[in-house]
């Protein structure tokens, strides 16, 4: 309800705001060599997100959509990932609010950061090589490929299809960059 309201401003929640507390406001840092480099005499500054303890902005929706799905019900969640920053963030998110999360990233990237895979586990999530062998599409995929190196595209599919499949046994949903989607049966 938050994405589609008509409402001017909407309040962060408490419990969402003491969580933010653990790493924003993230500091504004000047780019002297940037200006120097340009021969501006404008003062240019930029936000330093390295803070954060997932490693991008992208820890700021995924802590919302987590806090709001555990509190509509929601018993785990499932997101895909390219190279695992929004992975990161939602599993870092699913942990303060104690929401299992699988994330399906994209095979080459799983491969070749296995450094963003491991901070996804330390926060407890369950990471797939994506094309994967846990769903219909990932099977057919690799069916036909083996080496199937994967893309963002295969990623998202596999993740939706796992929640569409959940027949709200689990009721499970899908996370995204921007937005959530339900995508449980009643």
């Amino acid at each position: 309800m938050q994405e589609v309201s008509t409402d001017r401003y909407i309040q962060i929640p408490d419990e969402v705001r003491e969580l933010y507390k653990l790493w924003r406001p993230t500091p504004l840092i000047r780019a002297h060599r940037l200006e120097k480099a340009l021969g501006t005499p404008a003062h240019i500054y930029y936000k330093y997100e390295g803070a954060s303890p997932s490693g991008s902005h992208k820890s700021n929706t995924a802590l919302a959509q987590a806090y709001y799905n555990k509190k509509g019900g929601t018993h785990a969640m499932t997101t895909e990932t390219g190279a695992g920053q929004w992975g990161s963030a939602l599993s870092m998110a699913c942990k303060f609010f104690d929401l299992p999360l699988e994330v399906y990233m994209v095979k080459c990237s799983y491969n070749q950061k296995p450094y963003r895979r491991i901070l996804m586990e330390t926060y407890g999530a369950k990471v797939y090589a994506s094309p994967s062998d846990n769903t219909n599409y990932g099977r057919s995929l690799l069916a036909q490929d083996p080496s199937n190196p994967g893309t963002l595209g295969i990623a998202i599919s596999e993740a939706v299809e796992v929640a569409a499949s959940s027949e709200g046994r689990k009721n499970t949903v899908w996370g995204r960059c921007s937005t959530t989607f339900c995508c449980t049966r009643p």
